[in-house]
């Protein structure tokens, strides 16, 4: 419902709102964490004089418009804080941006094209400068009579155990195809009809802040540093970073995949219960991988 001002014959003004327009699913370097993942919901408001329709803005053309700005924009990318210091990006070559980075895990390094990696100049990444930035993004696309544009991120409210990961689907012909972008997801599960939230939180804290590498992708391995690369419809996606900071599966990491790898991690703790898991990727959307109880 958009507010409008009491005297709107005389003065035609409007508030519109739009809240969870998108999720902006990315992962972003963090000095201390090194990579982390990050799901956040948009919250739009508009303000503006009213059109020849009495609308600040129809709300198709806010999902055209603004919508697509975001899912084409920061979504599914790596937000790096360029004005950080130990942060070095480069283009490496035309449209492919290198980065280097001293974090508290070590040194991560990541060869990419250029479009999976959004520089912000802030010296640090949190849901205001990741708004700003969306701001700026879709401040053109919207009529002159629009006056204010105002993007607000917020986190799911989560009631229980979540954590937050990185990956790259090779396979994908879409944005999930970059090696660096991530989700923050709840994690459920059901062991003999009842959940287990011992469970649940103590799957969650160990993979917390992890990326999950696929055995097929890795191509290196030192005493310190792991080393994944692949080709993808995108490019060459080149990848170094801490072994302390790495999950390493023997499957892809598509959320199908992590909920069918979490149920055996469950099934470790209960061998011969009936266990369901509900593996979220992001916000409201996941998988459900199940086993049947045994003996």
């Amino acid at each position: 419902m958009a507010r409008f001002n009491l005297n709107c014959a005389a003065r035609p003004m409007a508030t519109l709102f739009v809240d969870h327009l998108t999720v902006i699913d990315c992962a972003y370097l963090d000095l201390q964490r090194g990579l982390v993942g990050e799901s956040w919901i948009v919250d739009l408001m508009l303000e503006g004089a009213l059109d020849a329709q009495s609308m600040v803005l129809d709300f198709g053309e806010v999902k055209r418009r603004i919508k697509r700005a975001i899912d084409r924009g920061p979504d599914h990318t790596l937000l790096v804080p360029c004005s950080a210091k130990g942060v070095r990006l480069a283009h490496s070559a035309p449209n492919r941006t290198r980065l280097e980075a001293d974090t508290a895990l070590g040194l991560i390094s990541l060869d990419a094209p250029a479009v999976s990696i959004t520089p912000l100049a802030v010296s640090a990444i949190d849901g205001d400068a990741v708004s700003r930035h969306c701001e700026d993004l879709v401040r053109d696309l919207v009529p002159a009579s629009v006056t204010r544009i105002s993007l607000q991120l917020r986190v799911e409210a989560i009631d229980g155990a979540y954590y937050q990961y990185v990956h790259g689907l090779k396979k994908h012909d879409g944005a999930c195809q970059r090696i660096a972008h991530g989700h923050r997801s709840r994690l459920m599960i059901t062991v003999d009809g009842a959940r287990d939230t011992a469970l649940e939180a103590q799957l969650a804290d160990a993979l917390r802040d992890t990326y999950f590498v696929s055995a097929d992708d890795v191509v290196g391995l030192t005493d310190s540093h792991l080393h994944t690369a692949y080709d993808a419809p995108e490019g060459r996606f080149d990848l170094r970073l801490p072994r302390s900071a790495v999950t390493h599966i023997d499957r892809d990491s598509t959320v199908e995949c992590l909920a069918d790898w979490l149920l055996a991690q469950a099934r470790r703790h209960h061998p011969q219960a009936s266990i369901l898991v509900r593996a979220f990727e992001g916000v409201h959307k996941g998988a459900i991988a199940t086993a049947e109880r045994s003996g």
